[in-house]
């Protein structure tokens, strides 16, 4: 039978993604207590209201996000973003920051999401997580995966790409290739190296190169 795991991290009120960006404000439009004014004795409802910046929690990046006029988050086909085959590559074991193209070359990574477990997950949420000493993927690593056909790059990290590195190279790269990007995951040692489907599908919002998304792996069988 299959199961299905969670890699996305909760977004509550006054969380933050990244130091110094604006937190999620979740609150009631309608309360309860306010309902029962407009329903029968004993119906209550309440109606939720939220403002969050787009890179909130687990999101995933579209090519707009980089690049004007390139598709936005409601460009994306399911098909991008959904039942793709996945490959977890394991890098917690690492010597620096930077994931060369070397931890990716021994894969078959044509039309998979390549979700890169750090294990930098463990620090969310702490001022180790946002201290710039994420690990990241190198120029070298997204050109690799760009020619090989990677259909998705996911990381446990607070950012794909050397914060530092204001040219941005990963994310120049993978999304000039059309290629998603999904930062922020969790959880990726609960599932296989392969033999699982994954999904990271965001709301089908015009205008957001960034949002979202409730990322989860299909392990097994689902039939």
């Amino acid at each position: 039978m299959a199961r299905l795991v969670d890699l996305s991290h909760e977004i509550e009120h006054g969380m933050v993604t990244y130091r110094g960006l604006p937190a999620p404000t979740i609150s009631d439009w309608l309360s309860r207590d306010a309902s029962r004014a407009r329903y029968a004795a004993d119906t209550t409802f309440q109606i939720g209201k939220i403002e969050l910046l787009a890179n909130t929690g687990t999101y995933i990046d579209a090519p707009f996000h980089r690049y004007d006029g390139r598709p936005d988050i409601a460009g994306y086909a399911l098909d991008a973003v959904a039942d793709l085959e996945g490959l977890v590559v394991r890098a917690k074991q690492r010597s620096g920051r930077g994931l060369d193209a070397t931890w990716f070359r021994d894969s078959d990574v044509r039309g998979k999401a390549v979700l890169v477990h750090t294990g930098w997950d463990a620090h969310w949420r702490t001022d180790t997580y946002a201290a710039g000493e994420h690990p990241f993927l190198t120029r070298d690593a997204a050109e690799h995966l760009a020619r090989a056909g990677a259909a998705l790059v996911g990381i446990d990290s607070l950012n794909i790409d050397d914060d530092k590195d204001g040219s941005r190279p990963t994310h120049t790269t993978l999304l000039g290739a059309g290629i998603a990007i999904v930062e922020h995951m969790t959880n990726l040692g609960a599932v296989p190296d392969v033999g699982f489907r994954f999904f990271a599908v965001p709301p089908k919002v015009k205008g957001m190169g960034s949002f979202p998304v409730r990322a989860f792996a299909q392990v097994g069988d689902a039939r």
